[in-house]
C-alpha cells in the first residue's frame, strides 16, 4: 500500500473510477487501491476455493463420519479457515436427491483432519423415510395459495425432506407472492406435508428494516465514468450499483447516472439524493465488513450487491431480497422521509449475510435472532460510520419519526421501550413477530457492549435492567461485534434458538479470548442477564485492578469492579495499607500512612450469598528519595534501530524522505494512505515499584483534512486506558513533545500503544520519534 502525503487517490485509481463531490448527502469515498490491498483479495479468494476444493474431495468420506445414511449427500456452503489451520466447513444436504430443509451442520476440523464437533440444525435420523409423495403436488399448491388471501404461485411446489423440526417428513415446499400488510412484497415458503396435506410451516423470504435519509453537506462516492457518461456503480466494491425505481415495485429499476459527477442537492425532491445515501450507506457497510472482519462482500465472494431507491408510493419500510441479491428502500410517509439512514443499509445487507452464513430460518427463535443480527451490524455500522449528523447510537429508526413522538422504533438497552418487544426470554417468545423477538438478543449485545445500569454514550441516556438485578460489566462493542459475527458465521445454524445462541457465542468467545477468559464469562453473565442460561460458575467474578504502587502519604481513589451476582454486590477487603478502606460500592480511598508491601483480597458478594474475589499486592515506597534509580525503560527509542524492540504494523517504522525524522533517520509514521486504513505502534516494559514515571515522545501530523471535525485519529494508549487521542484537528507544522504521568503504573508491566485510524478519504499522517519512559 502506497502513501501519500496530501493526496486524496492515485492516478492509477483515477484512470478506473472516480470519486465525486455530492451535495446535501452523505457517501462515502472510494479508497485507492493499493499494491498490498490489490494482491489480498485474489489470495483470500484463492485459499476460500482450495478449502471448497478440499471440502468437495472428502464429501463421502465425511459423510460416512457422520454416521449419515447411503442417501444422504452433503453439498459444500462455505468455508473458513482459522490462523491456527482449524477449518469450519459448513453443508447443506440431501436425501434421496431432494433438499433437506434444516439438514444444515457445520463440521470443526483440527488442521490435521480430526473431526473436533459438529453443529447440526437437526440430529434427527432420516433413515428409512420414503420419498414418495402421497399428496399430488398441485394440492400442496392449493394449499399454500390458501394461506395467504390474494397470493399467487412464485415457485411451483418442490419436493423437498423436512427436518427443521420434530419428526423428519416428506414435504412439497411452495413459494407464493403477493403483499404485506404494509406494502412489502411477501415471498412466502409454505412448507406442506406430502402425506396429510398438513401445513408444517410458513416462513418469509423477504426480510425488512427501517431509517430515515441522512443529509450532511459535501461528501464522496465511488462511481464509474464509461465512455461521457458517469454511473453510479462502484467498481471498488464488488460492483455495488444503484437505480431508480421511479416508484415502480417490479424490476431492477434504472442505473443512475448523467453527465457531470455531481449528484444530489441534499433535498429529497431531488431523486439522486436518497440514492447517493443509499449508496454510501452500501460502502460503509461493505468497508466494515471488509476492515473489521476481512469479509469480502456480503457472500464472502467480492460480489457488491445493489440497490434500489424510490420504490412503490408511500411506502415506509426498506427490505432485503436474497432472490435478487438486492436492498429496496421506500420513501415514506408522503414520500418525503426515504428510509436510507445508514444504519437500514447495515442492517439490509446483514440479512444478506446471514444468509450466506448460518441462514437463519426467519420465523419463530431464530427469525428473532435473524433480525437481532442485523440491528447488531446495522448499529455497529453506524459506529463504524461515525456520521457527525447521526451519532452512533443503540437505538434502531431514531431519526424516522415513525411513531410521530419522536421516539425510536427499537430500544437495545431497554426493547421493551416500544411497547411490543421482549426484554427476556420466556417460553412463548417464539410466537412473536421476528422484529419484537429479537429484543432478547439486542438486549444481549448491548449489555455485552456496555454493560448494565444507567450510563450515557455520545450524549444519549441508557438504563439496561437484568433479570435478577444480575450486574453486567460491557467488554466494549468491538468485542462484543467479534463474537457474534464468529458465531453467526462457524457455529450457528438455521434453526438455532436461544438456548443455542447462548452456547455459539460461548464457543466464539473460547475461540477468540479463551475459556474462562473475562470475556467468555461476560458472555454468561450477559445471557443470564437477558434469562438465557445461568451465571458462570462461581456467580460473582471481581475484576482485578491489578498490582498497586502508591508514595507514602498519597492519597489513593481506586474503583474495584465485580460482575455477576444477583441483586446489588457488596464489597469488602483484607490486607489493606494503612490508611485505605474500601466501601460498600467497591471505592477504595484514604491516605496510605505506612511503607511497606501489602497482600490484598476484595471479595464481592450478592444478595444471595454467592461471592467472588480478587487478589493482588499493594506497594506503598517510603518517601524521601534514593529509592528508585532514573532509567529509560523503552528499548530503541528512536527507531533507529527499525522495528528492534517494537511491535509495529507493516511499514510503520520507516526512514523515507516524504515524512522527515525529529532526530536521525528513522521514526514510526502511522497511517497517511488517504483511504480507510489503521496502523498500530506498541512496546511493553516494566515500572519499577515506588518509582514516578513520565512518558514522552515526539509527535507531527500531518494532514489534508481541512477544519475541526476529527476524521482521523491517533489514540495514546496504557494497557488498554486511553491517555489522550489526538486526530487531524491537531494537525501542526514540525514536531511537538506531548508528555504523561505514568506513576500510577509503578510496580505493573504496562503496555504502550499507539493506534492510528484513518477514515476512507484525504490522508493524515501521525509522526512519532524520540520517545522515552524515564523513571526518577
Amino acid at each position: 500500500m502506497s502513501r501519500y502525503r496530501h493526496a486524496r487517490v492515485s492516478l492509477a485509481a483515477l484512470a478506473a473510477t472516480t470519486a465525486l463531490l455530492v451535495t446535501g448527502i452523505p457517501v462515502i469515498a472510494q479508497a485507492s487501491p493499493s499494491p498490498s490491498a490489490g494482491g489480498a483479495a485474489p489470495q483470500a479468494a484463492t485459499n476460500r476455493a482450495q478449502l471448497f476444493a478440499d471440502a468437495n474431495r472428502t464429501l463421502a468420506a465425511t459423510a460416512q463420519s457422520l454416521g449419515l445414511g447411503s442417501q444422504e449427500k452433503l453439498v459444500v456452503k462455505d468455508a473458513m479457515r482459522d490462523a491456527d489451520g482449524t477449518r469450519h466447513t459448513r453443508y447443506e444436504r440431501t436425501y434421496g436427491g431432494l433438499p433437506v430443509l434444516g439438514g444444515d451442520l457445520v463440521v470443526h476440523q483440527t488442521a490435521a483432519g480430526a473431526t473436533k464437533g459438529v453443529d447440526r440444525a437437526s440430529t434427527a435420523s432420516l433413515n428409512g423415510l420414503s420419498t414418495s409423495p402421497k399428496l399430488a403436488a398441485p394440492k400442496a399448491q392449493a394449499a399454500a395459495l390458501a394461506t395467504e388471501a390474494g397470493s399467487k404461485v412464485e415457485t411451483a411446489p418442490r419436493l423437498v425432506v423436512f427436518a427443521a423440526k420434530g419428526t423428519p417428513k416428506l414435504a412439497w415446499e411452495t413459494v407464493v407472492s403477493g403483499k404485506q400488510k404494509d406494502g412489502t412484497p411477501s415471498r412466502l415458503h409454505v412448507v406442506t406435508d406430502a402425506t396429510t396435506g398438513e401445513v408444517l410451516s410458513k416462513v418469509e423470504g423477504i426480510e425488512t428494516g427501517t431509517g430515515q435519509g441522512v443529509f450532511v453537506g459535501n461528501v464522496n462516492i465511488g462511481t464509474t465514468l464509461s465512455g461521457s457518461t458517469y454511473q453510479m456503480k462502484d467498481n471498488t466494491r464488488g460492483g455495488m450499483y444503484t437505480t431508480n425505481m421511479n416508484n415502480g415495485t417490479s424490476g431492477n429499476g434504472t442505473l443512475f447516472t448523467k453527465s457531470t459527477d455531481t449528484w444530489g442537492n441534499g433535498q429529497v425532491s431531488n431523486k439522486e439524493s436518497a440514492a447517493v445515501d443509499a449508496h454510501y450507506g452500501v460502502a460503509a457497510t461493505w468497508d466494515f465488513y471488509k476492515n473489521t472482519f476481512g469479509r469480502n462482500g456480503i457472500r464472502n465472494d467480492g460480489v457488491g450487491a445493489y440497490s434500489r431507491v424510490h420504490y412503490d408510493t408511500g411506502y415506509v419500510n426498506a427490505f432485503w431480497d436474497d432472490s435478487c441479491f438486492c436492498m429496496t428502500y421506500g420513501d415514506g410517509q408522503g414520500d418525503t422521509h426515504p428510509l436510507t439512514e445508514i444504519d437500514v443499509a447495515g442492517h439490509e445487507m446483514s440479512h444478506g449475510v446471514t444468509a450466506a452464513t448460518a441462514n437463519l430460518n426467519y420465523s419463530g427463535e431464530s427469525g428473532g435472532l435473524n433480525e437481532a443480527t442485523s440491528d447488531i451490524m446495522g448499529t455497529m455500522v453506524e459506529f463504524y460510520a461515525n456520521l457527525p449528523s447521526d451519532t452512533p447510537d443503540y437505538l434502531i429508526g431514531e431519526l424516522i419519526n415513525i411513531n410521530g413522538d419522536g421516539t425510536p422504533l427499537r430500544y437495545m438497552d431497554k426493547p421493551s421501550k416500544d411497547g411490543q418487544s421482549a426484554d427476556s426470554w420466556y417460553s412463548g417468545v417464539g410466537n412473536l413477530d421476528v422484529h419484537y423477538s429479537s429484543g432478547i438478543a439486542n438486549h444481549f449485545f448491548y449489555l455485552l457492549a456496555e454493560g448494565s445500569g444507567a450510563k450515557v454514550i455520545n450524549g444519549v441516556s441508557y438504563n439496561s435492567p437484568t433479570v435478577n438485578n444480575i450486574t453486567v460489566t460491557g467488554i466494549g462493542r468491538d468485542k462484543a461485534a467479534a463474537i457474534w459475527y464468529r458465531a453467526l458465521t462457524t457455529y450457528m445454524t438455521s434453526t438455532t434458538d436461544y438456548a443455542a445462541a447462548r452456547t455459539a457465542t460461548l464457543s466464539a468467545a473460547t475461540d477468540l479470548y479463551g475459556a474462562g477468559s473475562t470475556e467468555y464469562n461476560q458472555v454468561a453473565t450477559a445471557w443470564a442477564g437477558v434469562n438465557v442460561g445461568s451465571l458462570p460458575s462461581g456467580g460473582v467474578t471481581v475484576t482485578s485492578p491489578g498490582n498497586q504502587s502508591t508514595a507514602l502519604n498519597a492519597s489513593v481513589n481506586l474503583q474495584v469492579k465485580a460482575t455477576g451476582g444477583t441483586g446489588a454486590l457488596t464489597y469488602s477487603a483484607t490486607g489493606l495499607p494503612t490508611g485505605l478502606s474500601i466501601s460498600s460500592s467497591g471505592l477504595i480511598t484514604g491516605t496510605a500512612t505506612a511503607a511497606g508491601t501489602y497482600n490484598v483480597t476484595v471479595t464481592a458478594k450478592d444478595s444471595s450469598g454467592k461471592s467472588g474475589s480478587a487478589s493482588f499486592t499493594w506497594t506503598v515506597s517510603g518517601g524521601g528519595g534514593g529509592g528508585c534509580t532514573p532509567a529509560q525503560l523503552l528499548g530503541n527509542p528512536g527507531f533507529e534501530s527499525g522495528s528492534s524492540s517494537w511491535t509495529a504494523s507493516s511499514g510503520v517504522v520507516d526512514n523515507s524522505s516524504s515524512e522527515a525524522a525529529h532526530s536521525g533517520s528513522y521514526k514510526a509514521w502511522l497511517d497517511g494512505y488517504g483511504s480507510s486504513h489503521t496502523d498500530s505502534l506498541s512496546q511493553t516494559v516494566t515500572i519499577p515499584a515506588g518509582c514516578k514515571a513520565t512518558l514522552s515522545f515526539w509527535l507531527h501530523i500531518d494532514t489534508a483534512e481541512s477544519g475541526s471535525t476529527a476524521y482521523d485519529k491517533l489514540a495514546v494508549q496504557v494497557n488498554g486506558t486511553t491517555l489522550k487521542t489526538y486526530s487531524n484537528a491537531d494537525a501542526a507544522a514540525g514536531y511537538q513533545q506531548r508528555t504523561f504521568d505514568l506513576s500510577a503504573y509503578a510496580g505493573q508491566t504496562v503496555t504502550l500503544k499507539f493506534t492510528g485510524t484513518e477514515d476512507s478519504s484525504l490522508q493524515t499522517s501521525f509522526v512519532i520519534d524520540d520517545t522515552s519512559v524515564q523513571t526518577g
